[in-house]
C-alpha cells in the first residue's frame, strides 16, 4: 500500500533532474485541507502536479448541484485538459487534507514535454491509464451493482492512499456519503446499506473521515461477485 505522502503517477516516473527542471518552470504551493485550488469557469492558465496529498474534482451544474467526478493524487497531473481544450476550467478542484503541488503554466509544461521525450512518454502513460480507468468505470456502471462499484473504489483508494500492514488498511476519507455515491454512480441509500452490511460482517469499520478495511479478501470478493 502507498502512503499518502509517497508520490507515484507522472511525478514518480520522472528522474530527479526532470523533477527539478519542471519545478523550476513553475512554483511549489501548499494548499490547506479544504482549500479551493481552482474554480469551474475560471480561465485555465496553469496545471497542478500533485506531489503529496490528494484532491477531489467536482463539477457544478447550472442549478448549483455538485457532482464528484474523480479523486486524484500520488503524483498525478490535474487541471491540464482545460488549457488544451476550452481555455476555461471545466471543474472545481478541492484539496482533501494538505496538498503539496507544483503549479506550472500550460505553455511551460508543453515546452518541457517537447524538450524531454522520456517525460512526455511518462505523461502519455498517465493519460492512457486515466482513460483506461474511465472506460472501466463506464463498463462497471452497466455490469456491476452499486455495492460492487463502492467496493472497487475502496480497494483502489486502499492501494493508492491506504496505510496498513496488508491485513488491515486505513483510508483517510473526508467525503460525505453523497460524494461517495456520486463517485460510484449510485444512490446514497445504496452506499449506506452497503456500509451497514459490511460493518455487520466485519469487512470494514467506519469512523469520522476514516474507513478501515478489516477483511481485504472479503471486500475483493464483493468487488468481484457482489456478495
Amino acid at each position: 500500500m502507498h502512503d499518502t505522502g509517497t508520490a507515484a503517477g507522472f511525478w514518480g516516473l520522472l528522474t530527479a533532474p526532470e523533477r527539478a527542471l519542471l519545478a523550476s518552470a513553475g512554483r511549489t504551493s501548499v494548499f490547506p485541507a479544504g482549500a479551493t485550488m481552482c474554480v469551474q469557469g475560471d480561465p485555465a492558465t496553469h496545471l497542478f502536479i500533485l506531489t503529496s496529498g490528494w484532491v477531489k474534482v467536482v463539477s457544478v451544474s447550472r442549478g448549483g448541484q455538485e457532482c464528484v467526478l474523480a479523486l486524484r493524487g500520488n503524483g498525478e497531473v490535474v487541471g491540464e485538459l482545460a488549457g488544451e481544450v476550452t481555455g476555461y476550467r471545466t471543474a472545481t478542484i478541492y484539496a482533501i487534507g494538505q496538498v503539496h503541488s507544483v503549479v506550472v503554466p500550460h505553455d511551460r509544461f508543453s515546452a518541457f514535454l517537447d524538450e524531454h521525450p522520456p517525460a512526455a512518454r511518462a505523461y502519455r502513460k498517465m493519460i492512457t491509464q486515466r482513460w483506461s480507468d474511465a472506460a472501466d468505470s463506464l463498463l462497471a456502471q452497466s455490469t456491476a451493482s452499486g455495492a460492487q462499484r463502492l467496493a472497487r473504489l475502496l480497494l483502489d483508494l486502499a492501494e493508492r492512499h491506504g496505510r496498513g500492514d496488508g491485513e488491515q488498511v486505513i483510508i483517510a476519507l473526508p467525503l460525505s456519503q453523497e460524494e461517495l455515491a456520486s463517485l460510484v454512480s449510485a444512490s446514497r441509500a445504496t452506499v449506506t446499506r452497503a456500509f451497514s452490511s459490511w460493518r455487520r460482517r466485519g469487512v470494514v469499520q467506519t469512523g469520522q473521515h476514516l474507513v478501515t478495511i478489516t477483511d481485504l479478501a472479503a471486500l475483493r470478493q464483493i468487488a468481484a461477485a457482489g456478495r
